[in-house]
């Protein structure tokens, strides 16, 4: 698992170009899922969500995905969760913010992105689908 999130990490300007294709496909699919109902889509969406970013990114699915502004690296891998930086890195560590600035590096805007200060984790949003959290807030719609 570990050396997949690293080939995502070194990879990550070609992931950022297809997640940004992507989540514009899950935006024009909006009158479809509006049809079907974004409560009853929930449960299926996170479960092909966990799928492939747990394969890909090692993913925690807190709900609020951050991996663009992360250098396809999921700071939730951190084990104190840190979403704004390191506590400290040392040598002998594998922290997740030494491959996020690699990442960033490599994706266009990445190392602006990573100045950005993160909101704290809202927990009741665990297990649910980022993906369609972010095409309703790309709406203007609550999520």
């Amino acid at each position: 698992m570990y050396a997949l999130r690293e080939w995502s990490v070194r990879h990550a300007r070609g992931m950022n170009t297809f997640y940004r294709g992507f989540e514009a496909a899950l935006v024009a699919l909006h009158p479809v899922w509006k049809l079907i109902g974004y409560e009853r889509l929930e449960r299926p969406m996170a479960t092909v969500e966990r799928g492939v970013k747990g394969l890909l990114f090692d993913c925690r699915m807190c709900g609020q995905c951050i991996l663009s502004s992360t250098g396809m690296s999921c700071p939730m891998n951190c084990p104190k969760n840190l979403r704004n930086g390191p506590c400290e890195v040392r040598p002998e560590m594998k922290c997740v913010w030494v491959q996020a600035v690699a990442g960033a590096a490599r994706i266009p805007g990445g190392r602006q992105a990573l100045q950005s200060v993160q909101v704290a984790v809202d927990r009741r949003l665990q297990g649910k689908s980022s993906w369609l959290r972010a095409v309703r807030q790309r709406l203007g719609e609550t999520a």
